[in-house]
């Protein structure tokens, strides 16, 4: 049997040959269609014979010819997934529901759904909103919220869900142009991401959220480090409305990045200020500050330099000692953020290695959770804002965020969606099928961006206005006005309880003082722990307070 199975992985390899030597002979007796066959069979041949002889794949020396047909398969793999095997509801990473549910509000079609929920409402993680006896009905769906602290001298009006950081390069012209018509369209903001301004970014008038991450790209030296005056001049342009400075992101944490110097098109480089010809390195860490106390006196420097904008700071939380050091020097200097971005570890729309975008850094309820309850317990959460951003599209995702802590939302792939991404997850090769990202120029002419910034702006009103109706049906007058006990969230066993148990507000100043409480403990231990002088360890923790 084992001597039939040997020669069985060669049959397809044999039968190309057989099939040559057959079309030849035929060809010769004058049939002049067994040419066609002839070299067709003469191509897999040659084929079979290159697979035996090559040494990187095994399953092709093993079987020629038909081995190919595994790797045809791996390769649409993910299109077989989405669209013959995968129901409404799996989350890979978004559900076809939520997807369809994106499309329906930014193309302003009927986003009802007959015959009850596809949710399983009794398997562990479902959560539900309260609704209220008494409803209110909400008119004004312009939902916002005034971004600035006591040091801001140009506060900032936001809506309440607004467009995530994604840079150009990673998306394409015609994808920023789009993102950035639709925030002018519905009055909303647009992150730059960390890869500068971009022409694309300035040439429809939408308000702007300028990050500077570790790069520093569009106010950086030659050197690659912070220059204050490129910075100046880029933060005086009325566009920009905030300063976000990105210490780490949802996707990768902890994890810098390279831009190969074959990638850099003349735009790029025009935006991130950097030479052609040269890999773009985006270094884990900042150089423009190593200490708590340092990352606050250059944030207070932007806010200088920026005449008074609202300059804030975003993080995927993951050593909760060093955000503690970060609050303690907020405490020893008297400088604050006029906000906090907490990114999830679900965030994504960055390509990272498997390692990092599943593993690494605390998923976003838990991170929002922790970084709202430590600002009240250090008397500051009143001085600064808060906005979530991980895996925020639909309004009960804005709602629950609300609840949690966080002022305002921002959503990177719900925007991507709005503008006709099909989840193909090809980001990452320059492949999109639907010119999002990518900068192949002709792949770009798919997206047109009239249409797809009128997409944008119905997606956000359409998701505001049913956020207004969540929020009206919990009998609030507001979606500001959503608290944890709004919410109610299934167990494994089968029970569930409400948000003021899983994720209650902390007393105000609860870190400074000596109420007992065994879980209050736990955070003072941490705090105690944190030094506002660095971000390293004092000592080595044990226990569960780490």
């Amino acid at each position: 049997m084992t001597h039939l199975h040997n020669i069985a992985r060669y049959s397809a390899f044999a039968l190309c040959i057989l099939g040559a030597v057959f079309s030849a002979i035929v060809l010769g007796l004058g049939w002049r269609f067994s040419g066609v066959f002839l070299l067709v069979f003469l191509a897999l041949t040659v084929v079979g014979i290159r697979d035996l002889l090559q040494k990187r794949h095994s399953i092709l020396r093993n079987y020629p010819v038909i081995g190919h047909i595994r790797f045809m398969f791996e390769e649409i793999r993910p299109e077989m997934r989405q669209y013959l095997i995968e129901s409404d509801t799996d989350e890979l990473p978004f559900s076809r529901e939520t997807r369809s549910l994106v499309y329906q509000r930014a193309k302003g079609q009927e986003d009802k759904k007959p015959f009850g929920t596809t949710e399983r409402v009794y398997d562990s993680g479902y959560a539900w909103v309260t609704h209220s006896i008494a409803p209110k009905v909400i008119t004004d769906t312009d939902f916002r919220v005034l971004i600035g602290g006591p040091d801001c001298r140009q506060p900032y009006s936001a809506s309440l869900y607004n467009i995530s950081a994604m840079s150009f390069g990673a998306l394409s012209a015609n994808a920023i142009t789009a993102l950035n018509t639709g925030a002018r369209l519905g009055g909303f903001a647009h992150d730059t991401g960390e890869g500068g301004i971009s022409r694309y970014h300035r040439q429809n008038g939408g308000d702007l959220i300028y990050q500077v991450a570790s790069g520093y790209f569009g106010c950086r030296d030659e050197n690659g480090r912070f220059d204050p005056e490129k910075f100046r001049s880029q933060a005086a342009d009325p566009q920009i409305k905030m300063i976000e400075l990105k210490l780490s992101q949802g996707a990768k944490p902890g994890h810098g990045g390279m831009l190969p110097a074959a990638k850099i098109s003349p735009e790029i480089a025009e935006a991130r200020g950097v030479p052609m010809g040269v890999d773009c390195i985006s270094p884990p860490a900042h150089s423009a500050f190593s200490t708590p106390i340092q990352m606050m006196q250059f944030i207070a420097h932007l806010r200088d330099l920026a005449d008074g904008k609202p300059v804030g700071f975003k993080l995927c939380i993951g050593h909760r000692r060093e955000f503690m050091c970060i609050v303690k020097a907020m405490l020893e200097t008297g400088i604050t953020p006029d906000f906090i971005v907490v990114d999830g570890k679900e965030g994504g729309t960055g390509s990272a290695p498997l390692e990092f975008s599943s593993r690494v850094g605390m998923p976003m309820r838990e991170g929002l959770h922790f970084v709202h309850n430590t600002l009240r317990g250090a008397g500051l959460r009143d001085r600064i804002k808060i906005c979530a951003a991980g895996k925020i599209v639909t309004a009960f995702d804005i709602a629950r965020a609300l609840a949690l802590g966080a002022d305002w939302c921002n959503s990177a792939r719900g925007f991507m969606f709005a503008i006709g991404c099909i989840q193909s997850q090809s980001c990452h090769t320059n492949a999109c099928p639907v010119g999002i990202a990518t900068q192949d120029k002709l792949r770009q002419r798919a997206l047109d961006t009239g249409d797809k910034a009128q997409r944008v702006a119905r997606f956000h009103r359409n998701t505001l206005h049913a956020l207004a109706e969540i929020a009206g049906a919990a009998g609030l007058n507001s979606p500001s006005d959503f608290l944890p006990y709004h919410f109610m969230f299934r167990h494994n066993d089968g029970t569930f309880q409400d948000g003021n148990e899983a994720y209650p507000y902390m007393p105000e100043g609860f870190l400074f003082s000596d109420q007992p409480s065994e879980e209050l403990d736990v955070w003072r231990r941490r705090w105690k722990r944190a030094n506002a002088e660095t971000f390293a360890p004092t000592e080595i923790p044990s226990g569960r307070f780490n």
